[in-house]
């Protein structure tokens, strides 16, 4: 079993942990919560760069290693990282609960150390505008990121015990005990 944990952040007061299991070569499960969120569809994605300095513009589209058009995660012509919509209640807090076979976390295709992307508005699942379909940027994109958060932080393979840090961004700073939380399930 392989594990990760993207730890989110930003000065709107947005934050959350999102965790990343996969089983073998099985589908990934993406769990976790968001909070601090305007109520309502907020687009959810991992895009192609770590790089979360110059917010969205830093960390490049959704990833996409098979150069497809902008879906939504049923469509079987997606990027990989179009993880579709989080839901964000009355309260400001989007549950996270996604299965998904288009993101491991070994092997040539990996998301770890890329950025996961949470938008202040909805993603339009390649259903808006023709340009926004093909492009491989999406609309809300370039627009509207209300925040970007880190990559992936810390790594677990499967029967390995080694750690791998990846950089964060611009606040770098170390959450106590995540080691513990990315390593849930086994030390």
């Amino acid at each position: 079993m392989v594990k990760a944990v993207a730890v989110l952040g930003s000065s709107d007061g947005v934050k959350g942990t999102i965790f990343f299991t996969q089983e073998g070569d099985g589908p990934t499960a993406v769990t976790g919560s968001v909070s601090g969120l305007k109520p309502g569809l907020h687009g959810f994605h991992v895009h192609a760069l770590g790089d979360t300095t110059n917010g969205c513009m830093s960390t490049g589209p959704h990833y996409n290693p098979a150069s497809k058009e902008h879906g939504a995660p049923e469509d079987e012509n997606r990027h990989a990282g179009d993880l579709g919509n989080v839901t964000a209640g009355a309260d400001g807090v989007a549950n996270i609960n996604v299965t998904d076979s288009q993101i491991p976390l070994t092997g040539p295709n990996s998301i770890i150390g890329r950025a996961v992307v949470v938008h202040a508005d909805p993603d339009d699942l390649g259903k808006g505008p023709i340009q926004s379909r093909s492009s491989k940027w999406s609309i809300s994109d370039i627009n509207s990121c209300w925040f970007s958060v880190c990559t992936f932080r810390w790594a677990r393979a499967q029967q390995e015990h080694w750690k791998r840090r990846w950089p964060c961004c611009l606040w770098d700073h170390w959450t106590p005990g995540l080691k513990t939380i990315a390593g849930l399930g086994g030390a």
